[in-house]
């Protein structure tokens, strides 16, 4: 996020951004590769009785079906849901087909995950002088790659091209231009502001912040005071204002994995025996990228819901798999006995960096 003076800055030229957003990804990519599974209300996730929905198709969602949702209550709003188990490998080979795409394009693309992208195509490399165009060719060329649908916005930031991504899906797209921007702000309730959840949501509804409009009337101070840093970035988004550059170097962060058991954890060996994979699988990861962090975080959640983090931060880089195993667990020591049975344990590495290369000089929040 940019000083206060960044975002108020003129951005000379005019960018042109493209959001592209993948339509149901995983779940699309399940019924085209299965055409029993076509037109029927797909989930993609486990269905026992402890799973939960990564991806739903758009006939799962015309039933309340989201990601994210348990799958005991999706199977209970969908009784025909039909449950397929995820296949990530098959979903990053298709992304590369996707970012491939990108590439004859521009070279300024900033994944977000596997199905989302921005694209800066100010200049772009087939010399389409509109950024409507370049979507349209962007999305026709995916289908006839991939055979799937893409919904894309254009704007000339990255906030209205992301919130115009949304606005013809699936399968569409959208432009948001200069003129038509602040209007479209001032009418989006807050919580479809993106990076605003339901907890900032809350507390603005009961600020008596509703719309893009309501945030605009309040000065710069009562945003800052009242959501902090962030309050800056609110204060410009609601005025159609972000000077954030699609960076095409963007670094992850962090690396987590985590499990939902079957049956509930009570036991210290039995939670440190599951943590076992959950380490493997942060620890390839940085093996592979070749990154390294300085942050352990453990998650724990409750049978109640309730979720608990802790976090320990060291001054040099975790440098082995028995170090990361070795904090992971001195952090579970710290809490046991737990007050109640475990339903899930996760475990994430963050303030990340290249290994050999500079440090960050600022710790992520823990």
């Amino acid at each position: 996020m940019e000083d206060d003076d960044d975002q108020a800055a003129s951005p000379g030229r005019q960018r042109k951004i493209i959001h592209i957003d993948m339509d149901a990804f995983y779940a699309s990519v399940e019924q085209r590769d299965n055409p029993n599974l076509r037109g029927k209300p797909v989930a993609v996730g486990g269905s026992r009785e402890r799973g939960v929905v990564a991806a739903a198709s758009y006939e799962a969602r015309k039933f309340g079906v989201r990601s994210a949702m348990p799958s005991v209550t999706a199977k209970r709003q969908c009784p025909n849901l039909i449950f397929v188990k995820p296949r990530f490998e098959v979903y990053k080979a298709v992304s590369q087909q996707i970012r491939e795409i990108f590439a004859e394009h521009t070279p300024i693309i900033e994944p977000l995950s596997l199905d989302e992208a921005y694209l800066d195509v100010t200049e772009n490399l087939q010399s389409i002088p509109l950024a409507r165009d370049v979507a349209l060719a962007i999305r026709a060329k995916i289908k006839e790659v991939t055979g799937l649908n893409a919904s894309a916005g254009i704007s000339y930031n990255k906030f209205l091209a992301k919130l115009a991504s949304d606005h013809r899906k699936p399968n569409g797209q959208y432009v948001i231009t200069p003129e038509m921007g602040p209007a479209f702000v001032e009418t989006l309730p807050v919580d479809r502001f993106h990076g605003i959840g339901p907890a900032t949501s809350a507390k603005m509804n009961a600020l008596g912040l509703y719309t893009g409009l309501d945030m605009r009337n309040q000065s710069l101070e009562f945003m800052q005071t009242n959501f902090g840093k962030a309050g800056s970035y609110y204060y410009w988004i609601s005025r159609g204002v972000d000077n954030r550059e699609v960076r095409a170097d963007r670094v992850r962060k962090s690396v987590g994995a985590e499990n939902t058991f079957s049956t509930d954890l009570t036991e210290f060996e039995a939670m440190v025996s599951e943590l076992q994979p959950l380490i493997d699988k942060v620890w390839r990861h940085c093996e592979e990228k070749g990154s390294r962090g300085r942050t352990v975080t453990l998650k724990v959640k409750f049978a109640d819901f309730e979720i608990m983090t802790r976090s320990r931060s060291v001054p040099t880089a975790v440098s082995s798999r028995s170090d990361l195993e070795r904090l992971v667990i001195s952090l579970l020591e710290n809490e046991t006995p737990l007050p109640r049975p475990v339903r899930l344990l996760g475990i994430s590495l963050s303030s990340l960096h290249a290994e050999g290369g500079a440090e960050p000089q600022l710790d992520l929040p823990i």
